[in-house]
């Protein structure tokens, strides 16, 4: 499928470019990292008393899948993480199952997190891509290379205000409770032209992926909580 027939496709399923499709291309041919926001993005941000929000399968595949992919074009595991304004239980088993890098928790101003996230791994903000849904990722947004937004019903003045200050690249068809995550990452891989290659080798699960699998087992999980600087407490060693 060429890019033309890519945008054509997610177009016609309700997504929303608000850049050429050739300069989304551009902008993810330079990204080096992966961030998600948790709430409102993986779910519906719902919460109460001893209530935590939860995550879907395949949006869980589709993380694997693009960091697969990503490998593919570009050699070696992108840095993939969650930036979240809360603590949230569900997000650290997430990260811990899926062997995520790093997870960045209870940062009410998500630009320090950003920034703690490019010293520690050598990243320069436009080389990070962020999927978020409010206005507490606004700060990311205008620092971030590539941003896909999840739409939320409810909320078409955010929306409209994100379009009007250039501030998101692509928004989603779907809200968080419907595979957000999902198609975004179909679109990441679409793009990078790897999507069918991708399930092929996922299936086969031989060679390439399972050296992939592998090496994403290894990973050490990192978890930075603000406020909180002792990498003993921080820190989640993941051996699954």
């Amino acid at each position: 499928m060429d890019i033309d027939q890519l945008e054509e496709l997610f177009v016609k399923s309700g997504g929303e470019f608000l850049c050429p499709i050739s300069r989304f291309k551009e902008k993810l041919s330079k990204i080096k990292a992966f961030v998600f926001d948790w709430d409102g993005v993986f779910n519906a941000g719902i919460k109460g008393k001893n209530v935590s929000s939860t995550f879907a399968e395949p949006d869980a595949m589709a993380l694997n899948m693009v960091r697969f992919g990503y490998s593919l074009v570009n050699g070696q595991i992108p840095i993939t993480g969650i930036i979240t304004g809360m603590r949230n239980d569900s997000a650290l088993i997430f990260a811990e199952r899926e062997h995520l890098h790093v997870v960045y928790q209870a940062y009410k101003n998500k630009y320090d997190a950003l920034m703690e996230m490019c010293k520690q791994f050598q990243l320069a903000p436009d080389e990070v891509a962020y999927c978020f849904d409010d206005i507490l990722d606004i700060p990311i947004c205008q620092h971030a290379g590539l941003r896909l937004m999840v739409r939320r019903n409810g909320s078409p003045l955010l929306e409209n205000y994100m379009k009007k200050n250039g501030l998101v690249d692509y928004l989603t068809a779907n809200q968080g409770t419907q595979y957000a995550v999902r198609e975004a990452v179909e679109l990441l891989l679409g793009t990078y032209g790897v999507y069918d290659q991708v399930v092929d080798l996922r299936v086969k699960f031989e060679g390439r992926y399972e050296r992939y699998f592998i090496e994403r087992n290894q990973l050490p999980l990192e978890v930075n909580t603000w406020g909180k600087h002792d990498a003993n407490e921080s820190r989640i060693e993941n051996k699954g």
